[in-house]
């Protein structure tokens, strides 16, 4: 009898221990933030170097957060909306010049006139400002970051124009614009006499040339840290006399990364600064349209990034400076400030996944889906 009781006993604790386990493990899966569960689903179908998971595409269709901004505001305790000036990863995509902005709005930040040997001298108007952005649902960064957002807004002019930026710190730290291309030692922002400290201004002059895709950054120091920071953007250089097919569509993308908790490396990758934000919101394409994409990686603290695109292959111009492409593939490797210009035409209607193939680049992410209607 008393072993009997005994072992009714240990069944029962055994039973609870089992329910308490089941409990707390479902409570920590509901208690995880959106993000959190992204990282998993991305992880357990998204990442596999042999296939993608047909649950990949059906988790992101299905489980995508009603409303992201508020979802974050309340993790964080915000009350009250953004400002409807936030940055938007697909209108990034498709932005330079701030085109994107009314007339009367983007005067304030460009303008363009036309010189005497019908080139344009185009003039920017850019800051710098210490701003917390939004890098994934819920997480939020202290960046530096240019007009007030990471990447900087997109230049570009014609082989030959005139660009000249009129540069304010609006920041807490000093900073520079240092661009990759041809300029003056006086123009390049790297040097110590070239900081620009807080409340000062310098103005940056000097002719768009070599044509390709370049980039600029801040280059004052530490390097790592205000690169890391936030302040970067794509600096797009056409050639003057284009040989090159005509392209349907054209995407800016920016491949970066951020150190969350300030150790030096990485806790979120990302194209264009949002985690998972075209996996969310696929970047529609038509079927046989030619799609160029000016790619650059910008991420700090990790030597080698990568993007690969699924079921087809592209043209590959590596930085842009030459128009005959270098290769035909369907992934490129790249260290950082390295960037090419891609050329791709989709077959087939459906959905397509690119991402680093690097499976923790992707799991942390760096993934998304084009749309091929």
């Amino acid at each position: 009898m008393k072993n009997k009781k005994l072992a009714i006993g240990l069944f029962l604790a055994l039973l609870a221990a089992a329910l308490m386990f089941k409990f707390y493990s479902n409570d920590a899966h509901a208690q995880k933030s959106d993000f959190e569960k992204m990282q998993d689903a991305a992880k357990d179908y998204c990442a596999s170097p042999n296939s993608t998971d047909s649950r990949c595409l059906g988790y992101f269709r299905s489980h995508k957060p009603k409303n992201l901004q508020q979802t974050a505001q309340e993790q964080i305790g915000i009350v009250g909306e953004y400002e409807s000036t936030g940055f938007n990863p697909m209108e990034y995509l498709g932005t330079w010049n701030f085109n994107n902005l009314p007339p009367a709005e983007r005067s304030k930040y460009y303008k363009e006139t036309k010189r005497p040997d019908g080139s344009l001298l185009r003039e920017y108007w850019i800051h710098a400002e210490d701003r917390e952005i939004e890098i994934a649902p819920g997480v939020f960064f202290p960046a530096w970051a240019y007009n007030g957002q990471v990447p900087g807004p997109t230049i570009r002019a014609t082989e030959g124009d005139l660009i000249r930026i009129h540069f304010t710190n609006k920041g807490t730290k000093p900073h520079t614009m240092h661009f990759h291309g041809f300029h003056p030692s006086s123009m390049d922002g790297a040097m110590t006499e070239d900081f620009v400290y807080p409340g000062q201004g310098f103005t940056y002059e000097f002719e768009a040339d070599p044509f390709g895709v370049h980039l600029f950054h801040c280059h004052s120091v530490p390097l790592k840290q205000h690169i890391s920071k936030g302040l970067y953007g794509a600096y797009i250089v056409d050639p003057k006399n284009d040989t090159r097919p005509k392209p349907d569509r054209e995407l800016v993308m920016v491949m970066n990364a951020f150190d969350t908790n300030l150790d030096g490396e990485n806790e979120i990758y990302a194209v264009n600064t949002k985690a998972f934000y075209y996996a969310l919101n696929p970047i529609k394409v038509k079927k046989d349209e030619l799609v160029r994409i000016y790619l650059i990686n910008i991420v700090e603290f990790d030597p080698v990034n990568s993007f690969h695109l699924h079921a087809t292959f592209f043209d590959e111009y590596r930085t842009g400076t030459r128009q005959e492409p270098n290769a035909y593939t369907d992934i490129v490797s790249m260290a950082q400030a390295e960037r090419f210009i891609l050329d791709v035409k989709f077959r087939y209607p459906g959905m397509y996944m690119f991402h680093a193939h690097v499976s923790e680049f992707t799991e942390l992410g760096w993934m998304g889906f084009f749309e091929v209607e």
